[in-house]
Protein backbone atom coordinates (compact mmCIF):
# COMPACT_ATOMS: atom_id res chain seq x y z
CA UNK A 1 0.00 0.00 0.00
CA UNK A 2 1.39 3.25 -0.98
CA UNK A 3 1.98 5.79 1.80
CA UNK A 4 0.35 9.40 1.12
CA UNK A 5 2.23 12.46 2.83
CA UNK A 6 -0.08 15.19 3.45
CA UNK A 7 1.59 18.74 3.85
CA UNK A 8 0.62 21.68 5.35
CA UNK A 9 1.13 25.03 4.51
CA UNK A 10 1.05 27.69 7.19
CA UNK A 11 -0.79 31.11 6.73
CA UNK A 12 1.32 34.09 6.28
CA UNK A 13 0.19 36.74 9.14
CA UNK A 14 -0.57 40.03 8.18
CA UNK A 15 2.31 41.84 9.19
CA UNK A 16 2.13 44.50 12.18
CA UNK A 17 2.35 47.90 12.17
CA UNK A 18 3.11 50.06 15.52
CA UNK A 19 0.63 52.20 16.49
CA UNK A 20 1.85 55.71 16.87
CA UNK A 21 0.68 57.94 19.04
CA UNK A 22 -1.20 61.20 18.27
CA UNK A 23 1.33 64.20 17.80
CA UNK A 24 -1.57 66.15 20.06
CA UNK A 25 -2.19 64.05 22.31
CA UNK A 26 -2.93 65.38 25.92
CA UNK A 27 -1.20 63.79 28.67
CA UNK A 28 -3.81 62.77 31.19
CA UNK A 29 -3.26 64.00 34.65
CA UNK A 30 -3.04 62.05 37.60
CA UNK A 31 -5.92 63.21 40.27
CA UNK A 32 -3.99 63.70 43.31
CA UNK A 33 -7.08 62.47 46.36
CA UNK A 34 -7.12 62.93 49.93
CA UNK A 35 -5.79 60.10 52.01
CA UNK A 36 -8.46 59.62 55.44
CA UNK A 37 -8.58 56.30 57.54
CA UNK A 38 -6.18 54.47 55.02
CA UNK A 39 -8.35 55.49 52.43
CA UNK A 40 -8.02 57.67 48.79
CA UNK A 41 -11.40 59.53 49.34
CA UNK A 42 -12.39 62.41 46.59
CA UNK A 43 -13.28 65.36 48.73
CA UNK A 44 -16.85 65.44 49.51
CA UNK A 45 -17.35 69.03 48.45
CA UNK A 46 -16.12 67.64 44.82
CA UNK A 47 -14.14 70.55 44.80
CA UNK A 48 -10.50 70.60 42.98
CA UNK A 49 -7.67 73.08 41.98
CA UNK A 50 -5.19 72.87 39.48
CA UNK A 51 -1.19 72.50 40.54
CA UNK A 52 1.36 74.48 38.64
CA UNK A 53 5.04 75.29 38.60
CA UNK A 54 6.99 78.71 38.37
CA UNK A 55 6.82 77.97 34.69
CA UNK A 56 2.76 78.29 34.51
CA UNK A 57 2.98 74.23 33.52
CA UNK A 58 0.47 72.25 35.01
CA UNK A 59 0.73 69.37 37.23
CA UNK A 60 -2.09 68.01 38.87
CA UNK A 61 -5.71 67.99 39.68
CA UNK A 62 -5.74 68.32 43.42
CA UNK A 63 -8.67 67.84 45.55
CA UNK A 64 -9.78 71.20 47.86
CA UNK A 65 -10.74 69.48 51.20
CA UNK A 66 -13.56 70.86 53.41
CA UNK A 67 -14.72 71.29 56.66
CA UNK A 68 -16.73 68.04 56.52
CA UNK A 69 -13.43 66.20 55.01
CA UNK A 70 -11.56 67.07 57.92
CA UNK A 71 -14.30 65.94 60.34
CA UNK A 72 -14.20 62.36 58.81
CA UNK A 73 -10.12 62.87 59.36
CA UNK A 74 -11.01 63.40 62.90
CA UNK A 75 -13.13 60.55 63.52
CA UNK A 76 -10.53 58.21 61.64
CA UNK A 77 -7.43 59.26 64.01
CA UNK A 78 -9.53 59.22 67.18
CA UNK A 79 -10.57 55.51 66.51
CA UNK A 80 -6.77 54.50 65.29
CA UNK A 81 -5.28 56.07 68.89
CA UNK A 82 -6.63 53.82 70.50
CA UNK A 83 -4.57 50.94 69.13
CA UNK A 84 -1.68 52.88 68.33
CA UNK A 85 -1.21 54.60 70.76
CA UNK A 86 -0.91 51.46 73.17
CA UNK A 87 1.34 49.95 70.69
CA UNK A 88 5.24 48.89 72.03
CA UNK A 89 7.40 51.03 70.78
CA UNK A 90 9.47 48.99 69.58
CA UNK A 91 6.54 47.93 66.70
CA UNK A 92 6.28 52.14 66.13
CA UNK A 93 10.01 51.88 65.65
CA UNK A 94 9.55 49.03 62.93
CA UNK A 95 7.26 50.72 61.19
CA UNK A 96 8.74 54.13 61.08
CA UNK A 97 11.56 52.44 59.26
CA UNK A 98 9.39 50.73 56.61
CA UNK A 99 8.26 54.06 55.91
CA UNK A 100 11.55 54.80 55.04
CA UNK A 101 12.12 51.58 53.60
CA UNK A 102 9.25 52.39 50.90
CA UNK A 103 10.03 55.89 50.32
CA UNK A 104 13.62 54.55 49.22
CA UNK A 105 12.27 51.99 46.81
CA UNK A 106 10.11 55.58 45.47
CA UNK A 107 13.41 57.50 45.41
CA UNK A 108 13.38 58.48 41.79
CA UNK A 109 9.25 59.24 41.90
CA UNK A 110 9.74 61.55 44.77
CA UNK A 111 12.46 63.28 42.48
CA UNK A 112 10.85 63.96 39.70
CA UNK A 113 7.59 65.41 41.14
CA UNK A 114 10.46 68.05 43.37
CA UNK A 115 11.95 68.75 40.27
CA UNK A 116 8.12 69.31 38.43
CA UNK A 117 7.52 71.75 41.72
CA UNK A 118 10.48 73.82 40.39
CA UNK A 119 13.59 72.32 42.70
CA UNK A 120 17.06 71.22 40.97
CA UNK A 121 17.87 68.01 40.38
CA UNK A 122 20.56 68.01 43.20
CA UNK A 123 17.86 69.85 45.47
CA UNK A 124 15.36 67.47 45.21
CA UNK A 125 17.57 64.36 45.47
CA UNK A 126 19.14 65.99 49.11
CA UNK A 127 15.65 66.30 49.96
CA UNK A 128 14.39 63.02 49.33
CA UNK A 129 17.31 61.25 50.78
CA UNK A 130 17.14 63.74 54.34
CA UNK A 131 13.37 62.76 54.05
CA UNK A 132 14.41 58.61 54.12
CA UNK A 133 17.07 59.35 56.90
CA UNK A 134 14.78 61.57 59.02
CA UNK A 135 12.38 58.65 59.36
CA UNK A 136 15.06 56.58 60.38
CA UNK A 137 16.17 58.89 62.82
CA UNK A 138 12.36 58.95 64.64
CA UNK A 139 12.50 55.18 64.39
CA UNK A 140 15.59 55.10 66.59
CA UNK A 141 13.87 57.49 69.03
CA UNK A 142 10.95 55.20 69.40
CA UNK A 143 11.99 53.19 72.35
CA UNK A 144 14.22 55.76 73.69
CA UNK A 145 12.96 59.51 74.17
CA UNK A 146 10.94 57.69 77.41
CA UNK A 147 14.30 56.52 79.35
CA UNK A 148 15.45 60.17 78.00
CA UNK A 149 12.50 62.01 79.72
CA UNK A 150 10.84 59.94 82.23
CA UNK A 151 12.07 61.21 86.18
CA UNK A 152 12.00 59.50 89.31
CA UNK A 153 10.89 62.73 91.61
CA UNK A 154 12.17 63.21 95.09
CA UNK A 155 9.57 63.54 97.49
CA UNK A 156 9.40 64.31 101.50
CA UNK A 157 7.21 60.60 102.13
CA UNK A 158 6.91 57.44 101.80
CA UNK A 159 6.81 57.23 98.61
CA UNK A 160 8.10 56.52 94.95
CA UNK A 161 6.99 59.14 92.36
CA UNK A 162 7.51 58.57 88.67
CA UNK A 163 6.96 61.18 85.86
CA UNK A 164 6.72 59.37 82.05
CA UNK A 165 6.00 61.12 79.22
CA UNK A 166 2.33 59.79 77.19
CA UNK A 167 1.10 60.66 73.86
CA UNK A 168 -1.60 63.43 74.18
CA UNK A 169 -3.53 62.00 71.21
CA UNK A 170 -4.96 63.65 67.85
CA UNK A 171 -2.77 66.14 66.81
CA UNK A 172 -3.43 68.46 63.75
CA UNK A 173 -0.46 70.00 61.80
CA UNK A 174 -0.58 72.51 59.34
CA UNK A 175 2.88 71.71 57.38
CA UNK A 176 4.96 73.97 55.93
CA UNK A 177 3.35 75.62 52.92
CA UNK A 178 6.68 76.20 51.06
CA UNK A 179 7.86 72.39 51.44
CA UNK A 180 6.75 69.53 49.71
CA UNK A 181 8.06 66.81 51.20
CA UNK A 182 10.81 67.70 53.97
CA UNK A 183 9.03 69.54 56.08
CA UNK A 184 6.03 67.46 55.82
CA UNK A 185 8.09 64.56 56.94
CA UNK A 186 9.45 66.37 59.64
CA UNK A 187 6.49 67.47 61.55
CA UNK A 188 4.85 63.84 61.12
CA UNK A 189 7.38 61.29 61.92
CA UNK A 190 7.94 62.91 66.02
CA UNK A 191 4.34 62.91 66.18
CA UNK A 192 3.74 59.36 65.61
CA UNK A 193 6.94 58.59 66.86
CA UNK A 194 5.44 59.38 70.35
CA UNK A 195 2.17 57.48 69.68
CA UNK A 196 -0.43 60.13 68.42
CA UNK A 197 -2.27 60.25 65.95
CA UNK A 198 -2.74 63.16 63.02
CA UNK A 199 -3.96 65.33 60.60
CA UNK A 200 -1.77 67.11 58.20
CA UNK A 201 -2.41 69.73 55.87
CA UNK A 202 0.05 69.76 53.50
CA UNK A 203 1.55 72.63 51.38
CA UNK A 204 -1.11 74.14 48.72
CA UNK A 205 0.55 74.91 45.85
CA UNK A 206 3.35 71.93 46.07
CA UNK A 207 1.48 69.03 46.96
CA UNK A 208 2.25 66.57 44.66
CA UNK A 209 4.88 65.00 47.35
CA UNK A 210 2.28 65.36 49.83
CA UNK A 211 -0.31 62.60 48.40
CA UNK A 212 2.62 60.51 46.78
CA UNK A 213 3.91 59.78 50.39
CA UNK A 214 -0.15 58.91 51.44
CA UNK A 215 0.51 56.04 48.76
CA UNK A 216 3.94 55.18 50.42
CA UNK A 217 2.27 54.97 54.45
CA UNK A 218 -0.53 52.83 52.44
CA UNK A 219 1.69 50.79 51.40
CA UNK A 220 3.60 50.15 54.14
CA UNK A 221 2.60 48.93 57.92
CA UNK A 222 1.41 51.87 58.99
CA UNK A 223 -2.46 51.59 60.26
CA UNK A 224 -5.23 53.27 58.93
CA UNK A 225 -6.22 56.91 60.66
CA UNK A 226 -2.71 57.18 62.06
CA UNK A 227 -1.60 59.43 59.45
CA UNK A 228 -4.50 61.37 57.02
CA UNK A 229 -3.08 63.85 55.01
CA UNK A 230 -5.30 67.16 53.25
CA UNK A 231 -4.71 68.97 50.28
CA UNK A 232 -6.29 72.65 50.18
CA UNK A 233 -6.10 76.25 52.08
CA UNK A 234 -4.82 77.02 55.39
CA UNK A 235 -6.97 80.33 55.22
CA UNK A 236 -10.27 77.43 54.68
CA UNK A 237 -9.30 75.09 56.93
CA UNK A 238 -7.00 76.29 59.82
CA UNK A 239 -10.34 77.80 61.98
CA UNK A 240 -11.14 74.19 62.09
CA UNK A 241 -8.20 73.04 62.67
CA UNK A 242 -7.63 74.74 65.82
CA UNK A 243 -11.08 74.64 67.21
CA UNK A 244 -12.58 70.93 66.66
CA UNK A 245 -13.34 69.90 70.31
CA UNK A 246 -11.51 66.24 69.44
CA UNK A 247 -8.23 67.88 68.58
CA UNK A 248 -5.40 67.75 71.72
CA UNK A 249 -2.75 69.58 70.00
CA UNK A 250 -2.16 71.41 66.85
CA UNK A 251 1.00 72.19 64.85
CA UNK A 252 1.50 75.56 63.21
CA UNK A 253 4.45 75.85 60.56
CA UNK A 254 4.30 79.28 58.91
CA UNK A 255 5.09 82.79 59.82
CA UNK A 256 1.32 84.29 58.88
CA UNK A 257 0.76 86.92 62.27
CA UNK A 258 -3.36 86.57 61.81
CA UNK A 259 -3.22 83.21 60.82
CA UNK A 260 -0.91 82.22 64.06
CA UNK A 261 -3.41 84.88 66.62
CA UNK A 262 -6.22 83.02 65.31
CA UNK A 263 -5.09 79.26 66.28
CA UNK A 264 -3.93 80.52 69.54
CA UNK A 265 -7.17 82.59 70.52
CA UNK A 266 -9.50 79.08 69.04
CA UNK A 267 -6.86 76.86 70.90
CA UNK A 268 -7.04 78.32 74.47
CA UNK A 269 -10.91 78.27 74.27
CA UNK A 270 -10.20 74.22 74.62
CA UNK A 271 -7.33 73.91 76.27
CA UNK A 272 -5.25 72.57 73.10
CA UNK A 273 -1.76 72.65 73.08
CA UNK A 274 -0.48 74.69 70.19
CA UNK A 275 3.17 74.44 68.86
CA UNK A 276 4.76 76.73 66.51
CA UNK A 277 7.42 75.77 63.99
CA UNK A 278 7.80 79.52 62.02
CA UNK A 279 11.96 79.91 62.19
CA UNK A 280 12.88 76.06 61.51
CA UNK A 281 15.83 75.20 58.70
CA UNK A 282 14.12 71.39 57.93
CA UNK A 283 17.63 70.66 56.07
CA UNK A 284 19.61 71.74 59.02
CA UNK A 285 20.22 69.60 62.00
CA UNK A 286 18.22 71.62 63.56
CA UNK A 287 15.20 70.05 61.77
CA UNK A 288 15.20 66.74 63.80
CA UNK A 289 15.39 66.57 68.17
CA UNK A 290 13.87 64.41 70.30
CA UNK A 291 12.12 67.60 71.83
CA UNK A 292 10.08 67.29 68.81
CA UNK A 293 8.48 64.50 70.21
CA UNK A 294 7.88 65.82 73.51
CA UNK A 295 6.10 68.57 71.91
CA UNK A 296 2.51 66.10 71.72
CA UNK A 297 3.37 64.49 74.75
CA UNK A 298 1.85 65.00 78.32
CA UNK A 299 4.01 63.88 81.15
CA UNK A 300 1.52 61.84 83.52
CA UNK A 301 3.05 61.72 86.86
CA UNK A 302 2.44 58.61 89.30
CA UNK A 303 3.05 58.65 93.25
CA UNK A 304 3.49 54.74 94.59
CA UNK A 305 3.53 53.86 98.17
CA UNK A 306 6.69 52.30 99.58
CA UNK A 307 5.89 49.16 101.46
CA UNK A 308 7.05 48.83 105.60
CA UNK A 309 9.25 45.82 105.74
CA UNK A 310 6.61 43.96 107.66
CA UNK A 311 4.35 44.58 103.88
CA UNK A 312 2.02 47.28 105.21
CA UNK A 313 1.95 50.37 103.57
CA UNK A 314 2.69 53.50 105.84
CA UNK A 315 0.10 55.75 107.47
CA UNK A 316 -0.83 59.31 105.46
Amino acid sequence: MATVTIKKTAKKSAPQKNIAAPADRLEVLKTYKIYIGGKFPRTESGRYYTASNNKKEVLANVCLSSRKDFRDAVIAARTAFGDWGSRAAFNRSQILYRIAEMLESRKAQFVDELVKQDSTRVQAEKEVELSIDRLIYYAGWCDKFQQLFSAVNPVASSHFNFSVPEPTGVVSVIAPQNDSLLGLVSVIAPVIAGGNTCIVLAAYTKPLCAVTFAEVLNSSDVPGGVINILTGKVSELAPYFADHMDVNAMIFCEKDAAVKKLIREKGALNLKRVTVYDSINWLSEKGQSPYFIMDTQEVKTTWHPIENIGGSAPGY
